[in-house]
């Protein structure tokens, strides 16, 4: 078999990404850009193409990288030591929180209140992510996101009839509230496995352990079973993905956000998810 030629993949990569932010308008002239970066796979390839696109596109933005050190002992050391060297490889202001300096505690302590800890990880993930990216007044919060984990995402939603999560689907979510930093989703349309290719063909540093709590997760056992679907019927997964894209018809500027009560943040009821998970760890610790 012919070995591929890693220059011609890059620019076919980079080709469908591009096409993606041009299609869905994901960036604007003028915007400050920051990237959810883990170190893993993903967040690394949207950074190194957001890099790239600022210096040869006509698009002026800029670009921070936001690290959150989740506090996963063994496992999450590695990734953000990616991260940051990352960050750090291409010249981007990089920003580093953990969920024990903003929070009081690790993702290891709030794992023992919850069936799996991927619940409050997500939660905690995306508040602090918003949070920060707010108070440095960026206009988008760039994702890993691929398309692996989007038909993961909304089949996770269906399951739980869970309608309101619908809304959230898309390489674009709409500023439906002053402090809801917009997120996009540069690889919505690249399967995850051509991400791999992509950090292996070009030796790029990246995180490559699974995190220990996957297993325990309805995203896990999803995933296994998309990617059996996919090598039966290759194609499976984009298909899927077009689907939904044509069947969701709901709007997504009805969706509206308050305040919470108890922090400030963004929330569409009175006491945001992350302030009533961290009630619940808090009394536990104590």
């Amino acid at each position: 078999m012919k070995p591929l030629d890693h220059r011609n993949f890059n620019l076919e990569l980079e080709k469908r990404v591009r096409k993606v932010i041009n299609d869905y308008g994901l960036i604007d002239d003028g915007d400050k850009i920051a990237v959810a970066l883990s170190g893993g796979k993903d967040s690394v390839l949207t950074l190194h193409i957001l890099d790239k696109l600022s210096r040869e596109s006509n698009i002026n933005f800029e670009l921070v990288a936001i690290a959150i050190d989740e506090g996963i002992k063994g496992y999450r050391e590695d990734g953000i030591t990616s991260a940051r060297n990352n960050a750090l490889k291409l010249g981007i202001d990089y920003i580093e929180l953990s969920f024990e300096d903003e929070l009081g505690f690790t993702l290891d302590q709030a794992s023992k209140f919850y069936k799996t800890a991927c619940i409050p990880c997500g939660v905690f993930r995306r508040f602090l992510l918003n949070r920060t990216a707010h108070k440095l007044g960026s206009d988008k919060l760039a994702t890993g996101h691929n398309l692996d984990d989007e038909v993961q995402s909304f089949l996770m939603s269906f399951a739980r009839a869970d309608v309101r999560r619908f809304a959230k689907f898309g390489p674009k979510q709409e500023r439906i509230h002053p402090k809801m930093v917009p997120r996009i989703k540069p690889l919505w349309t690249i399967p995850e496995k051509e991400v791999g290719i992509w950090a292996v063909l070009n030796e790029v540093d990246i995180h490559l352990a699974e995190c220990p709590y996957a297993q325990k997760s309805l995203r896990s056992r999803l995933k296994n079973y998309l990617n059996h679907l996919e090598e039966e019927r290759p194609g499976t997964k984009i298909k899927m993905l077009e689907f939904f894209q044509k069947s969701l018809k709901m709007d997504k500027k009805e969706v509206k956000l308050y305040e919470c009560q108890l922090c400030g943040e963004p929330s569409s009821v009175s006491i945001c998810k992350a302030c009533e998970m961290w009630g619940i760890i808090k009394k536990g610790m104590d």
